[in-house]
């Protein structure tokens, strides 16, 4: 029997990660976020009164064993003047699906059969109107996830409008699981809102699984400046219950200074540094490895099938 994985997440680090654990013998369970509110997510929302789905469309095209022109599919957005603009076919399906079935658990579950995709993906919750909120450092309150994002601000606090209730589904995959895995992506808006829901916090609480987290390649403007590993792994921790990240993956790939410079002029983003003595005094686990590979599109990003082999290989000495 498959030991079985619950890889929580949004946005593209969670669905990058997939691309590469779901061709490993392990059973995953993917939990989404669902309080996006920007882009073709945002005006789905907005219209149907849905919870958000374009982060769920990445993880099943990112999951799907079909063709990669039906994966191209699922990513096209209209480039058009009417209001078709800016939307994914995938966030379209899922809300037609939805508006079929009233239930967003049971539409993913068709398009998963219809993709040829293997493991479980469940929502955070199935509430239409999550809100996320933040308090920043200095006292202001924003509203939204697009606006939290957008604001560039280091955050005191990150909560729900309203406590949501999480999917059934999502504490029975916590109970049964052998691993735990926070996927990289926002700390602030893809892994937090997670483990934020109190009846996550109490699900961790009584898990056998151990946390492991999946450290960032960069920082994020204005939110993690000036972070180390170390610092996400307390963040995350400050946020946790009595349950604590067991264990961290991190990248030790040697950064060129012209790559460096290129991401700090132009997204304003620096290197996670890996901060040896801090994570032995928080007295997490380090896995450490040259991780990092140049995509198409030129940038850095995690060697998904390299970090997906030493999550499998922690795995399996536990």
């Amino acid at each position: 029997m498959n030991k079985k994985v619950v890889v929580m997440g949004g946005g593209t680090g969670i669905s990058y990660l997939l691309r590469g654990l779901k061709d490993f013998p392990v059973d995953i369970t993917a939990v989404i976020t669902v309080s996006d509110n920007g882009r073709s997510t945002g005006k789905l929302r907005e219209e149907f009164h849905i919870p958000a789905v374009g982060d769920i469309r990445k993880v099943i095209t990112n999951l799907s064993g079909t063709d990669e022109a039906i994966k191209d599919m699922m990513s096209y957005r209209f480039k058009t003047s009417s209001d078709l603009d800016g939307h994914a076919v995938g966030n379209l399906i899922l809300t037609a699906m939805l508006d079929i079935t009233g239930s967003l658990k049971e539409s993913i579950a068709h398009l998963c059969k219809l993709l040829d995709v293997r493991h479980k993906v469940l929502p955070i919750s199935e509430e239409s109107d999550l809100t996320l909120m933040g308090l920043d450092t200095e006292g202001n309150i924003i509203e939204g996830e697009e606006q939290i994002t957008l604001a560039h601000r280091q955050f005191e606090k990150i909560y729900y409008k309203e406590e949501p209730e999480v999917l059934p589904e999502v504490l029975k995959a916590i109970k049964e699981a052998d691993l735990i895995v926070f996927s990289m992506g926002s700390l602030y808006t893809s892994v937090l809102p997670n483990i934020i829901c109190k009846e996550v916090k109490e699900a961790f609480n009584h898990a056998k699984a151990p946390i492991m987290y999946l450290s960032n390649l960069f920082t994020q403007p204005g939110e993690t400046d000036g972070f180390t590993v170390g610092d996400h792994v307390k963040l995350l921790d400050k946020y946790l219950d009595k349950k604590k990240v067991d264990v961290v993956i991190a990248s030790n790939t040697k950064i060129s200074d012209k790559m460096a410079k290129k991401y700090e002029t132009e997204e304003q983003k620096d290197p996670v540094k890996i901060d040896y003595d801090e994570l032995e005094k928080i007295g997490v686990e380090l896995i450490e490895d040259d991780l990092i590979i140049i995509d198409d599109d030129h940038t850095l990003k995690h060697n998904s099938l390299k970090l997906s082999s030493l999550i499998f290989s922690y795995l399996m000495r536990k």
